[in-house]
């Protein structure tokens, strides 16, 4: 047996708890090892220091490699664990998609997510109160409060790089309800974003959500309210290492569809695109600040240079792709406003 890859995250982490789920519905051995635990020192430590951490151990299964950013390790598990359990789309043009859709969940939607934690004062109070004891879970009320504060001013301090402040909380409060609606109305269509299976999307959207629906006060009471279907789809992706799947089986067609799937690229073309645009632009020109419309409302923040590499990296996945492919593609974005990326 191989030995088990360690996954060094926290539970108020959304892309811990994403490669978590893909790891479990892989079936990839491996540890869950809390941040700042006792388990964790000692380990590889990776250059920039994000959650998660996936440690890589040499063929004696020592720990030897550390590496982040779980798009690019969903694509390395793929590559290095053949267990006939993908969660990559098996033709190119869908795999494209799943890539687009994972890009949004990822990179937006985690603006929704940091916006209802530190914005607003019951989830800054709760939040500040429970994500320090997740490491220190013996510590004392009094030897915990200064943390809790500590932690919640550097991350409200925060707030201006991922997109949060006044002009843009309308934006983004309004985006979430959207993202709700439409995800609600897909999970009726199939179980799963492209089908009977999920695909890398699926576990990005979930990782988000895991803190918008399972965690933050507010947003949580607004999915309890209306959308209990994602509530519940929510808790069965926490695990899904016992789903039933034949690889290569339960895949959407190729073939352009309308409704609800294709409602979501246009909330894509609706809200993203246009950020990951104004902050191309911004970053080219050496500018301070990213100021465009998003939804017919002035957006403003500071630029995002990862959210720049994200760009990049969607038109080189889009350039390479073949013509037939590209035009496939083409032809599911047609009409969502997310051609302007390409």
């Amino acid at each position: 047996m191989a030995h088990p890859l360690r996954i060094v995250g926290a539970p108020g982490s959304p892309y811990s708890r994403k490669l978590r789920a893909v790891l479990r519905y892989r079936r990839i051995p491996h540890r869950w090892i809390l941040n700042f635990s006792r388990e964790s020192r000692g380990l590889p430590q990776p250059r920039v220091a994000l959650l998660p951490v996936l440690i890589f151990p040499d063929e004696s299964g020592k720990p030897i490699e550390a590496a982040t950013d779980s798009t690019p390790l969903i694509r390395r598990l793929e590559r290095e664990h053949d267990t006939g359990r993908s969660v990559i789309p098996p033709t190119p043009a869908l795999a494209f998609l799943d890539a687009l859709l994972e890009d949004y969940a990822d990179e937006w939607l985690t603006k929704c997510m940091f916006h209802y934690r530190w914005a607003f004062p019951a989830d800054i109070d709760y939040a500040s109160r429970v994500l320090p004891r997740w490491s220190a879970i013996a510590r004392s009320d009094a030897e915990i409060a200064p943390l809790s504060k500590q932690f919640a001013e550097r991350q409200i301090g925060r707030l201006g790089v991922v997109g949060s402040n006044d002009t843009t909380a309308p934006v983004i409060e309004a985006s979430y309800r959207r993202l709700l609606a439409l995800l609600d109305a897909a999970l009726v269509e199939n179980p799963f974003i492209f089908g009977a299976r999920p695909a890398s999307s699926d576990f990005a959207l979930y990782g988000q959500l895991t803190q918008l629906v399972g965690f933050d006060p507010t947003p949580m009471a607004i999915a309890r309210a209306e959308f209990a279907r994602i509530c519940a789809w929510v808790d069965v992706v926490e695990d899904l290492s016992g789903l039933d799947v034949s690889d290569g089986e339960g895949w959407v067609s190729e073939k352009p569809v309308r409704g609800a799937l294709r409602a979501l690229f246009a909330e894509i073309g609706r809200v993203y695109a246009p950020f990951l645009l104004a902050n191309a632009r911004a970053l080219d020109e050496k500018r301070e600040q990213v100021e465009c419309t998003i939804d017919g409302r002035r957006w403003v923040q500071q630029p995002f240079p990862y959210q720049g590499k994200c760009l990049r990296a969607l038109r080189e996945g889009y350039a390479a792709l073949a013509t037939g492919d590209r035009a496939t593609v083409d032809a599911w974005l047609h009409g969502t406003g997310c051609e302007v990326l390409f």
